[in-house]
């Protein structure tokens, strides 16, 4: 009899889950030592024969360094031995217009040949893989504070790096900031406008000291955004999870407030709870009727998938998705979900986040036989493969993407270590400053950002 895994549930031992939580996160930990070149610090987009390497998974690796560090997973001399490397091979990669360099105007590609580090598979200068590579030298640059000269090489390659962004050049003369640049056709179509994980690249750019976006990119970027109404609760909407956790990896929003949120009497840490909690409840009612869903079992997010194929199923008959961005309560929903997401979200909404894990570990068994923690994503309404050891489709990857969050969300949950780390960069505290973040811990920092 095929069985399914959220048919049961047990209480969640205090010291057992942080236990689970600890061993989790020294496993994903591991995707970072283990599928990265250490000649150039790069790290694999995904464990798939011949995939390239993800500038946005090098950049949570150098962010995830730290917490090896403080955790014991590697020694400090080994740690500042890899972030240097990478924050070398970035400083003297090929800068320029031409097809096959590593990075132009201070951005780089999204993907990168994993020996060479140059372009990968015609894709494009990424504005937003960027922010997650610049946020994560800058990371590196506050945690390697020592005086000796292997650390404070850190400190200024990691600045140099941000200092050589030209993020007005991103805006192609609009007011939000594009997508991204290729050499063949030049600035995609797209620009960073709804919310989005494009929180950060706003902060970011608007905390540059050379090339500064002006304060009105950020006004035209909150006049897209979305308030909703959602199974109970108001928040700013955006469907999949991961866009609200991937700023908040790197910045503590607790208390914080721009002229959105302060108009809403909220802020964004309490509006990725509510979205959080929006994610429990759509798997509970389960309005599309999808196997396994409900109070344990839950998350649904920009993941691998299944698809794409059409298989019916009980009479009815289902769309699978490859991988897509999959989101909620509008869709597109295809019985995919993705326990990484739910671990991300540690610390918005504990009370329902450690009991799903608990499952995703005990139950549903998505951490066995795995070097990398959690499998990336699981459905199961599909059948999967006919000689799998479970009844539905598990998929095969780990995405560098997806261990990341991991590792730094269980961190901050634990200690806060990464959001201290960039409470102490000057350039964060700036770039909240000037797109008129007040409250929280800006209140230690109260002379306004010129």
């Amino acid at each position: 009899m095929r069985s399914h895994p959220s048919k049961t549930h047990r209480l969640v031992n205090t010291s057992a889950m942080e236990d689970d939580l600890a061993v989790l996160q020294r496993e994903t930990f591991d995707y970072f030592i283990l599928e990265a070149n250490p000649a150039n610090g790069l790290v694999l987009d995904k464990t798939e024969a011949n995939s390239p390497a993800s500038i946005a998974a090098t950049g949570l690796a150098l962010a995830c360094y730290p917490v090896g560090v403080e955790r014991g997973f590697m020694t400090r001399a080994a740690a500042a031995e890899r972030t240097l490397a990478t924050l070398r091979f970035f400083w003297n990669s090929p800068q320029g217009p031409e097809p096959d360099a590593t990075g132009y105007r201070g951005f780089y590609y999204h993907f990168l040949d994993m020996q060479t580090g140059r372009r990968a598979w015609q894709c494009e200068l990424s504005t937003i893989d960027s922010t997650f590579l610049l946020a994560g030298a800058l990371a590196a640059g506050q945690y390697f504070d020592a005086d000796t000269e292997g650390e404070a090489e850190i400190r200024s390659l990691a600045e140099a790096l941000y200092h050589q962004v030209d993020w007005r050049w991103a805006q192609d003369r609009g007011e939000t900031v594009t997508h991204g640049w290729t050499p063949e056709h030049g600035f995609l179509e797209y620009r960073w406008e709804g919310y989005d994980e494009a929180l950060l690249l706003y902060v970011l750019g608007l905390g540059s000291p050379t090339h500064p976006l002006p304060r009105s990119s950020y006004t035209a970027w909150s006049a897209t955004f979305r308030w909703e109404h959602c199974y109970g609760y108001d928040y700013l909407y955006a469907g999949p999870l991961f866009i609200h956790q991937l700023s908040h990896v790197w910045i503590d929003f607790r208390g914080l407030q721009d002229a959105f949120m302060r108009g809403k009497g909220s802020d964004y840490f309490e509006n990725s709870r509510r979205a959080t909690l929006v994610q429990q409840r759509y798997a509970i009612e389960n309005p599309r009727g999808f196997e396994g869903y409900g109070e344990h079992c839950w998350g649904i997010t920009a993941s691998d998938g299944p698809g794409p194929s059409t298989l019916k199923l009980k009479g009815i008959e289902r769309r699978f998705l490859a991988y897509a961005a999959r989101g909620v309560p509008y869709g597109p929903d295809d019985g995919t979900l993705a326990p990484w997401a739910v671990a991300a979200s540690l610390p918005f909404a504990p009370e329902i986040v450690r009991p799903t894990i608990s499952f995703c570990i005990h139950q549903a068994k998505l951490k066995a036989a795995k070097a990398y923690g959690f499998k990336a994503a699981f459905n199961p309404t599909h059948p999967g493969a006919p000689d799998a050891a479970v009844d539905w489709w598990v998929s095969p990857w780990h995405f560098g993407l997806d261990e990341g969050p991991i590792v730094l969300m269980i961190e901050n949950d634990r200690s806060g270590l990464l959001w201290r780390l960039m409470r102490s960069c000057r350039y964060i505290r700036s770039g909240l400053q000037r797109a008129g973040f007040e409250g929280g811990w800006l209140r230690k920092f109260d002379r306004p950002a010129a």
